[in-house]
């Protein structure tokens, strides 16, 4: 795809053990540096077998790269809003938001006790792999919570994300084995509130 742009893979905004003891440097190594590059190189793939299908006026499975693309651009987009939603604890991760998302969550939840069961229950109860998300309606303006299966389905239209939990095993497997809750549990440790205001 000589002179158009591709996806690449962003580098993590902290140091590869900066979010242990609740994510290990082995875990987010392998999970930044395997799992979320596979998905920008098949992105990419998919992009590559589109353009070269045109310029050929060749035919191809437009419904399979399609259905693949979307997969493999959900899993980047969404893994590229995930590492920027994590801080180091007690470094700007955990802890309760303040700020304007502070102020919508009460307007929505009441409490943010509230809001981080239902966000808690969503995540652990996503059907085989996929992610929890809040998102903010842009014809309301109100918040919701969104479970997205695989990286793709379910998602609301338009809605911008503004935090995401990645709930596939490949995400904690190292460190929690097939224990999602506890990973769940940890993950509020580490949630950058900041990042979630700037996406407003």
């Amino acid at each position: 795809m000589e002179g158009k742009n591709t996806y690449t893979l962003p580098p993590l905004p902290y140091a590869a053990g900066a979010l242990e003891p609740y994510i290990s440097e082995e875990q987010l190594t392998i999970h930044h540096d395997k799992h979320h590059m596979a998905y920008v190189n098949g992105a990419n793939t998919n992009l590559t077998a589109l353009e070269e299908a045109r310029k050929q006026g060749a035919d191809l499975n437009i419904k399979a790269v399609l259905k693949d693309l979307s997969w493999n651009f959900g899993g980047h987009y969404l893994h590229s809003l995930f590492w920027s939603n994590l801080a180091p604890a007690g470094s700007g991760g955990g802890g309760e938001p303040t700020g304007a998302i502070s102020d919508l969550i009460k307007s929505e939840f009441v409490t943010f006790e509230r809001f981080k069961k239902e966000f808690t229950q969503a995540a652990a109860t996503v059907e085989g792999s996929g992610w929890a998300a809040l998102t903010r309606c842009p014809l309301t303006g109100r918040l919701q919570i969104m479970q997205i299966e695989k990286h793709n389905t379910n998602v609301f239209p338009a809605c911008p994300i503004l935090l995401v939990l990645d709930l596939f095993e490949h995400a904690y497997y190292i460190d929690y084995k097939n224990d999602r809750a506890a990973f769940i549990s940890a993950f509020w440790n580490l949630v950058n509130w900041d990042e979630v205001n700037k996406r407003l």
